[in-house]
């Protein structure tokens, strides 16, 4: 699209006034969009100079989630914010204008993003384009429903646990989380989720994934977080030397994985072993997952209640139940009571957590996993049922240790589902998720890769191999 644009075989208008046709036809019935600002694209598409911009002229729609963009909704999915316009664009969305791209709207995202489903009380559910009594999933769920639907080609997406991983294993996608401090943050807050939390976006080929990675990347002196860019040479270079896999089947709680999500990852083991590389079994994660879901609930707490004297400060008045969704009060009602020496703590245990995973990688190059543990679910089957409902709307009424169980009960259903995608988000590493298997009925099933952290590379090499040899959904 965007070489159409600079050969003038195209001008951005057209593509834009294509783009919202098919988004007015299909997103009735996805629902994945929340806001538009089509009059504006159109006079930027007529005015701005696309000239030698990477992405001359692409449309595509900000997740609602830590996107801002000045003038336009910033409503992160919630009842709080759902008509809030942002004061300032982030560097992130200013970066993504620079390379050229025309933004349309806003996709639909869970309140705050703390679902690995779309289902937000102030804007509705995503539903899944190939199945619509499925959620897209989240919290990039309105992302993923714009490019499997075919709306756009490629969507702005963030990753704090899994949300743009999980949505593109359920849409049949190419998820890329990047390496923390590679793509640029701030200028409000450049440690999000302490680092956990990144942007990037959700894609159907390597070659966009590549592209965008490519020019996106940043090296922020002033980020708590900061990478040396991968050059042209790294990135582009599709030659893969021989690698050695370590691949899970496993769940976390010591059980066979799901038929299909097995099927997935010993179908890429296989594919990986006719290459030429080296594939290992292991009987359990290289972390002990029981203490990485502790540390990242904890952690989601503490930055939800920081979140919220934020807010509470900006607003001139308390928070109350009815801000926000049973789920979101209670994750803040958590993080109320937890001591700063605790966090401390817990933040030193995530170095930890980096420590190992970067031992691991001197002995095998990638981690395989499924990416998540079944088909997109159904609606409402991950709703907490009314006992735990009950529990939650009252967390404020618990001492804080019950809280976090409440909090870790509420989770575990959607824990249980995507058991291996927040390794990345607390060590700081990349992963990707693979459109590499679908079910008889149709339904993708991802596959997941974790690389050294900066290793964005490698990823991209081997998502290559799958992708030239016919390995990945179309």
């Amino acid at each position: 699209m965007a070489e159409a644009v600079r050969t003038g075989q195209v001008s951005p208008r057209d593509l834009v006034l294509e783009t919202i046709k098919k988004a007015n036809l299909l997103n009735p019935e996805l629902n994945a969009i929340v806001d538009t600002r089509y009059d504006k694209a159109l006079i930027e598409a007529e005015t701005r100079d696309f000239k030698d911009k990477p992405f001359a002229g692409v449309p595509i729609y900000l997740k609602d989630l830590g996107m801002d963009m000045v003038g336009e909704l910033a409503g992160s999915g919630s009842k709080l914010f759902k008509n809030y316009k942002a004061s300032s664009s982030t560097h992130y969305v200013q970066a993504l204008e620079e390379l050229g791209f025309i933004i349309l709207g806003r996709s639909n995202t869970p309140e705050f993003g703390f679902k690995n489903i779309s289902d937000s009380k102030a804007f509705g559910a995503v539903n899944l384009p190939m199945d619509k009594s499925r959620n897209a999933g989240g919290s990039s769920g309105g992302a993923a429903a714009l490019v499997s639907s075919g709306i756009s080609l490629l969507a702005p997406a963030s990753d704090g646990g899994g949300s743009i991983r999980i949505p593109a294993s359920f849409n049949g996608l190419i998820g890329l989380k990047t390496s923390r401090g590679r793509i640029p943050t701030g200028p409000k807050t450049y440690r999000s989720w302490q680092g956990a939390a990144i942007q990037f976006a959700l894609t159907k080929s390597v070659r966009d994934t590549r592209n965008l990675l490519f020019h996106l990347q940043a090296c922020q002196i002033e980020s708590p977080f900061s990478l040396p860019m991968l050059t042209a040479e790294q990135l582009f270079d599709v030659s893969l030397p021989a690698i050695k896999v370590a691949y899970l089947t496993k769940h976390p709680d010591g059980s066979e994985c799901p038929s299909e999500a097995k099927n997935a990852v010993l179908s890429a083991v296989q594919f990986l072993k006719d290459q030429g590389h080296q594939v290992v079994e292991l009987d359990e994660a290289p972390l002990d997952m029981a203490q990485v879901f502790e540390n990242y609930y904890v952690m989601n707490s503490v930055e939800t209640a920081a979140m919220f004297d934020e807010i509470e400060a900006s607003l001139g008045r308390p928070m109350e139940k009815e801000d926000m969704e049973t789920m979101t009060w209670a994750i803040y009602q958590s993080g109320q009571r937890v001591l700063a020496k605790d966090y401390s703590r817990l933040l030193h245990e995530w170095d930890h957590f980096s420590k190992v995973m970067a031992d691991f990688h001197q002995t095998y190059d990638l981690l395989l996993t499924p990416t998540t543990m079944d088909v997109a679910p159904k609606h409402g089957q991950l709703d907490p049922d009314a006992v735990l409902l009950e529990k939650l709307a009252n967390a404020e009424n618990y001492p804080g240790t019950e809280q976090l169980q409440l909090v870790t009960e509420m989770f575990k259903p959607g824990q249980a589902l995507n058991p291996y995608t927040s390794i990345a988000n607390l060590t700081g590493q990349p992963a990707i998720s693979l459109p590499s298997h679908q079910t008889a009925s149709g339904l993708p099933i991802g596959i997941q890769l974790l690389a050294a952290k900066g290793r964005e590379d490698l990823l991209l090499q081997v998502a290559e191999i799958f992708e030239q040899n016919g390995r990945l959904i179309q």
